[in-house]
C-alpha cells in the first residue's frame, strides 16, 4: 500500500466515522465524498465533504460580532454585547450563553428557553449590529502558518502572501480550500495558486487554506494536528451535527 493511499485511508477514518456517528452508522447522504471545482485532481469517496457551491450560507455568529439581545417583554434586560473570543455572551438572569456558530434565530431560541425559567413567555429578538473581523486559517507549506485577520476583500493567493508566502517545498497546484457551506456542511475545493497562472478565489470568514508538501494525501496529518487547535468559528456540520474537525 502506498504512502498516499495510507494517508487517504487515515483521513477517511478521521472524518468518515464522525460523519456516520450522527447518522446511525449509515453511509453519508448524497452529495458527500466529492470534491467540487474544476481544478480537483479527483474524488475522495471516503471523505465527507459536501459538493462545492458558491451560494452564501445562512449567517452564523462569530467571535467579535456585536449583537443586540432585546427582550421587549422585559426591556430592562436588553443588552448590546460583543461575542467573546470563547464564543459566548453574558446575559442578565442566565449568565453565559454560547453565541458563536449559532444563527440569529438559533440564539433567540436558546436565550428564550433559558429565560423561560425566570420569565413567563419571554420574547427575545437578536440583531446583528456589526460583524466582527474576518479571519481565515492558513497552514501547511507557508512561512508563518496561523489564523489571519483579513482587511477588506482578499483572495486565496493574497492570504498566502500574508502568511509569509509559499515555502520552496509547497505544491502550488494542489492547495486545499475548506469552507463551511449551506447548512454548515464542510466543503473542499482544490486550487491552483501558481503566481500569474493560478486561480483568483475570494475568501470568506472561517475559510481554511492548506498548502501540501507533495499532494493532498497530507490532509490526514493536517486534520489530526489541528483537531483541538482551531479557535471558535471554524466548526462544521456533518449530517446535522456540528463537528470541529
Amino acid at each position: 500500500m502506498t504512502v498516499d493511499r495510507r494517508h487517504l485511508l487515515l483521513l477517511g477514518v478521521a472524518l468518515g466515522l464522525s460523519a456516520c456517528g450522527g447518522n446511525g452508522g449509515r453511509m453519508p447522504s448524497p452529495g458527500y465524498g466529492r470534491v467540487g471545482g474544476a481544478s480537483s485532481p479527483g474524488a475522495f469517496p471516503d471523505i465527507p465533504f459536501a459538493d462545492w457551491t458558491d451560494a452564501e450560507p445562512e449567517y452564523v455568529l462569530y467571535p467579535g460580532d456585536e449583537i443586540e439581545v432585546a427582550t421587549p417583554t422585559a426591556p430592562e434586560l436588553t443588552r448590546t454585547l460583543k461575542v467573546g473570543p470563547d464564543g459566548r455572551v453574558s446575559l442578565p438572569l442566565i449568565g453565559q450563553v454560547m453565541a458563536a456558530d449559532r444563527t440569529l434565530f438559533e440564539l433567540e431560541s436558546d436565550v428564550s428557553a433559558a429565560l423561560s425559567t425566570q420569565l413567563v413567555r419571554p420574547v427575545v429578538e437578536v440583531t446583528l449590529k456589526q460583524a466582527g473581523p474576518v479571519r481565515v486559517w492558513v497552514d501547511g507549506e507557508v512561512r508563518t502558518p496561523g489564523v489571519y485577520e483579513m482587511l477588506g476583500d482578499i483572495d486565496a493567493y493574497q492570504a498566502i502572501i500574508q502568511a509569509g508566502g509559499f515555502l520552496p517545498t509547497a505544491k502550488l497546484t494542489q492547495v486545499a480550500l475548506i469552507r463551511r457551506g449551506p447548512g454548515g456542511r464542510r466543503m473542499m475545493r482544490v486550487l491552483d495558486l501558481r503566481p500569474r497562472r493560478g486561480e483568483i478565489v475570494a475568501l470568506r470568514r472561517g475559510d481554511i487554506l492548506f498548502v501540501p508538501l507533495s499532494n493532498l494525501g497530507e490532509l490526514a496529518n493536517f486534520f489530526t494536528q489541528i483537531r483541538n487547535a482551531l479557535p471558535v468559528g471554524f466548526t462544521y456540520s456533518i449530517n446535522g451535527q456540528y463537528q470541529q474537525f
